[in-house]
């Protein structure tokens, strides 16, 4: 019994200290999960657009920085109906946000850039 006393008078303050350092330096360990890794690696490559997906864009009135800021950043993989070992280049659904409306993406995440293929509007 007094052996987990002295246990958990260290344990506690030093998960506060590492709490608190790592809570300054703005660490997160939610990009750990798929979607957010997938998500990430998306959005830090260089897009390229077909000319199907160019046009729902304009006919959609979508840009640039929101399909980037609201569509992706808040969007879900939907990996059942993705193709995440397909080579070349893994193909992924996406579907956000899951307010209204709501679009769903297909794209290709290549080596040095993401393809965008197909952009719809569900809702």
């Amino acid at each position: 019994m007094r052996k987990l006393k002295f246990f958990f008078i260290g344990l506690i303050p030093g998960l506060l200290i590492v709490f608190f350092i790592l809570n300054k330096k703005g660490v997160s360990c939610s990009g750990y999960l798929p979607n957010s890794r997938v998500i990430a690696e998306t959005l830090s490559k260089d897009f390229t657009y077909s000319e199907t997906f160019q046009a729902e864009m304009k006919t959609l009135k979508i840009d640039e920085k929101f399909l980037k800021d609201s569509i992706i950043t808040k969007g879900e993989i939907n990996f059942d109906k993705s193709d995440a070992q397909k080579k070349p280049y893994p193909s992924y659904l996406l579907t956000a946000p899951e307010g209204n409306p709501t679009y769903e993406i297909t794209f290709e995440k290549c080596k040095e850039n993401a393809h965008f293929i197909s952009l719809k509007k569900l809702k």
